[in-house]
């Protein structure tokens, strides 16, 4: 079994490169995942794990096989490499290279009578956690994020989504592209904004439907506006005039999931 002892190791170096750089993970294709419930998150959406490593105070190479059924390179590293890596000191002592997956349109698997969460121009990896977290709560159909402002696979975003980023399926595509795709699929989309909007309860859900949601900032742009089957809004009754986006995207969510039966 290979070691790696040095944090100066040119492969512990790729490794780093490839936790802060996103030109580094589109480059290779591969990013980093932390601890043995997101890596076994992972294997069961369809992730390719290559190499794993693993510091051995924490984990045994016998658990390691039993978490991985399918060939992988595995190295030893010491505690040094390992807080090099790790993000967080709780992650059990392993961490895995995977490969990353198509995000397009065309190769989204949907149900006869989808639920869709389209998000806009989301940049925070805490609020795209968070919403995919919602989305794996509720069981959706898919997640398609317009004019992505993160790299998917950035570790931020692997962590705050606690492995929702592995059991959620995923596309990425303009405004443009999206909503081409929703119409090409007959799914009835309804954009939250604040202008011309009625109440988002009032509306029918449970034909194939896409949720809509933009940033805090600046909200939807016009063009989800103009082109929505109903633009709907979530009555306010503070002083504020909009809510946190993954807040904002779960009440929707949910009237939909109420409405169907929670089917």
């Amino acid at each position: 079994m290979k070691q790696i002892t040095s944090v100066q190791n040119p492969f512990i170096k790729s490794l780093v490169l490839l936790q802060e750089k996103s030109k580094a993970r589109k480059q290779t294709g591969t990013f980093l995942i932390e601890g043995q419930r997101e890596i076994s998150l992972a294997i069961k959406g369809g992730y390719e794990i290559e190499t794993v490593l693993f510091l051995p105070e924490l984990i045994s190479e016998k658990e390691i096989n039993k978490l991985i059924q399918n060939p992988f390179q595995i190295i030893e590293i010491n505690k040094e490499v390992y807080q090099k890596l790790a993000y967080r000191d709780t992650t059990e002592g392993i961490l895995a290279i995977a490969k990353t997956k198509s995000l397009k349109l065309s190769d989204l698997k949907l149900s006869e009578n989808p639920l869709i969460l389209v998000v806009e121009s989301l940049e925070k990896p805490g609020n795209i956690g968070a919403v995919l977290r919602t989305a794996d709560a509720a069981n959706l159909d898919a997640v398609l994020i317009a004019n992505p402002k993160s790299d998917l696979y950035n570790p931020n975003i692997v962590r705050s989504s606690v492995g929702c980023l592995f059991t959620n399926q995923i596309a990425t595509g303009t405004s443009e592209e999206i909503i081409a795709f929703l119409k090409e699929k007959k799914i009835n989309f309804y954009s939250a904004t604040l202008q011309n909007s009625t109440s988002y309860h009032t509306q029918n859900f449970t034909a194939p439907t896409a949720l809509v949601v933009g940033t805090e900032a600046t909200g939807l742009t016009q063009q989800w506006r103009d082109e929505a089957t109903q633009n709907i809004i979530i009555p306010m009754q503070g002083e504020i005039d909009s809510m946190n986006v993954s807040v904002a995207a779960a009440i929707l969510i949910f009237e939909a999931k109420r409405q169907r039966g929670f089917n």
